[in-house]
């Protein structure tokens, strides 16, 4: 038993925790830890407390870059000067870029995952630019830093979400059962990134989209870590979770008045359920992009106690 113990300490410890690459977080790697131990001493329930809250601020952490891309918009929404030299959406593009800047400079992001964000901000603004060419949604205030109806800021939205996934990726430790060839994803990534501008000229193959990732997606277990074993769910539901709290995210947004789509033109109303479906045909985009890169590991037995936490 003490073996053991020691054993998870290690893997948990300064020594397996990434957040001693950052100077503010590296005072309390020692701190937590003891604080886990304890927390599972007193029983289950403190140690269902702890995990919970653990897994709350590993979700914050993964979620930094789109947390600030949305406060942006609200603070800019609440506090931004009208006629001000410098407009708003012009302001976000700048922020956005710096807190890209900043993220890479304090190795809060690394460099895969800086990649992966770049590639979906490309993918995201062309389907940007098309869409609202033909009247999906649109930006209704003026600014310079724009390409056609589409402010540069828009990219970063997209973005934020393959950020969040790379970060809970390194964050949870990810393992899978039954994960399908990431080349099938890729193709079937391809298909939902052309169906977006397809469907407005011939018929909309959603449907067959959603099968192909029932097919796919339905079988696989996710195994994520949140402090010292691996807790497991479908991965199909972690990635409907992920796109309902996308749309509730993009709710937030168009509340803002950041982007409108036509039911919003006399005012705000609340985006319609079926944007869900979307959002979650987008993020298997996003989340294939990240999977090429990370290379999805399988679950073996041995992994809860062999194998080094990295907690980044």
């Amino acid at each position: 038993m003490q073996r053991k113990v020691a054993n998870e300490t290690r893997r948990d410890g300064a020594a397996g925790s990434a957040a001693r690459l950052w100077a503010p977080l590296a005072r309390f790697i020692t701190w937590e830890s003891n604080l886990g131990e304890r927390a599972e001493a007193r029983g289950p329930a403190a140690h269902f407390a702890y995990e919970f809250i653990r897994f709350g601020v590993k979700q914050a952490w993964a979620c930094l870059f789109g947390a600030l891309m949305l406060a942006l918009l609200v603070a800019t929404f609440l506090f931004y000067p009208k006629g001000a030299a410098l407009a708003r959406y012009d302001f976000l593009v700048i922020a956005a870029v710096a807190i890209q800047v900043l993220m890479l400079a304090f190795r809060l992001e690394t460099i895969e995952e800086a990649k992966v964000i770049l590639i979906f901000h490309v993918v995201g603004t062309i389907m940007e630019i098309f869409k609202t060419s033909v009247g999906s949604w649109i930006y209704p205030e003026p600014s310079l830093l724009r390409i056609g109806g589409v402010p540069l800021f828009t990219g970063f939205m997209y973005a934020a979400i393959g950020s969040y996934i790379a970060r809970c990726w390194r964050l949870f430790d990810f393992r899978f059962t039954r994960h399908p060839p990431v080349w099938v994803l890729g193709l079937l990534s391809a298909a939902i990134y052309i169906n977006f501008f397809a469907h407005h000229y011939t018929w909309d193959v959603r449907p067959v989209l959603f099968a192909a990732a029932l097919l796919l997606i339905g079988p696989c277990t996710i195994y994520y870590k949140i402090w010292k074993t691996h807790r497991h769910m479908p991965l199909l539901l972690g990635l409907v979770l992920v796109a309902l709290f996308i749309w509730f995210a993009e709710n937030i947004g168009t509340f803002t008045a950041a982007w409108a789509y036509p039911h919003q033109k006399h005012g705000w109303q609340i985006v319609g359920i079926g944007k869900l479906g979307s959002w979650f045909l987008l993020m298997l985009i996003s989340y294939t992009l990240v999977a090429a890169i990370n290379r999805p590991q399988p679950m073996l037995p041995r992994d809860d106690q062999d194998t080094e936490f990295l907690p980044r």
